[in-house]
């Protein structure tokens, strides 16, 4: 384990399984998770994650998912990394570009990242042995730092926050996840069929942990699966916050009750008024409405209340930290 990880018993750590508890495995038998790198056109940022992910301790498999990079990132990565192996995509699928790649993972967990976060030695192995010893987890969100783990990104911070707890479980529970960050058991992934390629650019994670969670299987923070992210100052156009919104309300009507549904839409439309784009969003937003209804399942009700739970705590956290929900707004998983 990691020596940043909070010692288990401290206040608001999760209990980390002790060394003699768990199933043993023998390293001889080969790595036995595998870790997906998801880039475009980030040639630097790729070549320094993949050369920490290949020096990692477990020695995991990685593959990258290239999203139709058309920089030197294919041609510099087979150069140097003869190992990994390279699932090219002829452009740019977003979070969907991790579909075919995890397919092809030869292992029982995958963790999934982008080119700006790579895992912290020891903290695969953490992972592994936690979903060992709590098979009812079928995905864990990784904690994610910067460089001298001072600063946890805030996604985290508002993870942590508003997660409530379950004394099943080894680490809070969630009703998402970060896609950069996370670690699935690969049946898990792969029996969701991937990520929905119409959302891959916004709400793709948010419906499939809706998936998840109605299949039976827990979202868990784990605090000592540690991770680090380099930072990111890239504030989201108009078009990307009319797509997230819009997504957000698409998933509402795929998965929850009604009343929900129209909660997200009547959101959806206020994001589309202040970024002066009602008419052109809002045409778009209706215009799926039949894709939407066709795939419509409503999740089950313990997944509707806890993602209820959940999105009233984050609006307690958003008034009574104004700082902290500020940067979260501005910054999220995209911009930190």
């Amino acid at each position: 384990m990691n020596a940043s990880a909070p010692a288990p018993g401290a206040p608001g750590a999760p209990s980390a399984p002790q060394p003699h508890a768990g199933p043993r495995h023998d390293s001889s038998a080969g790595p036995r998770i595998t870790v997906v790198v998801l880039t475009r056109n980030h040639v630097r940022q790729t070549v320094d994650t993949v050369a920490r992910l290949t020096a990692l301790p477990e020695r995991p498999h990685v593959i990258v998912a290239d999203n139709g990079s058309s920089d030197s990132t294919v041609g510099l990565l087979a150069s140097l990394f003869p190992q990994v192996r390279i699932v090219q995509c002829l452009g740019d699928r977003g979070m969907a570009g991790f579909n075919r790649a995890v397919t092809l993972a030869p292992t029982e967990y995958v963790a999934c990242c982008d080119d700006s976060t790579w895992f912290a030695p020891g903290a695969l192995a953490c992972a592994t042995l936690w979903l060992d010893e709590h098979p009812q987890v079928g995905v864990l969100n990784a904690r994610v730092v910067g460089h001298d783990e001072r600063e946890i990104h805030p996604a985290c911070l508002m993870l942590n926050a508003t997660s409530p707890g379950d004394d099943d479980l080894p680490g809070p529970a969630l009703a998402s996840y970060m896609p950069g960050a996370c670690i699935f058991r690969t049946a898990v992934f792969r029996a969701l069929g991937g990520y929905e390629e119409r959302l891959s650019h916004g709400g793709a994670e948010e419906l499939a942990a809706l998936d998840v969670l109605a299949a039976g299987h827990a979202i868990v923070y784990c605090e000592s699966a540690l991770a680090h992210r380099e930072p990111l100052y890239r504030w989201l156009t108009r078009a990307q916050h009319c797509t997230h919104a819009r997504n957000a309300a698409w998933v509402a009507w795929m998965r929850l009750p009604m009343r929900d549904a129209l909660a997200a839409t009547g959101r959806a439309l206020v994001v589309f008024a202040r970024q002066r784009s009602l008419g052109p969003a809002g045409f778009a937003l209706f215009r799926g409405a039949f894709w939407t209804w066709r795939r419509r399942r409503v999740a089950p009700a313990h997944v509707v209340l806890l993602l209820r739970q959940v999105r009233r705590a984050e609006r307690l956290v958003r008034a009574g930290i104004p700082a902290m929900a500020e940067k979260y707004d501005r910054a999220g998983q995209r911009a930190w």
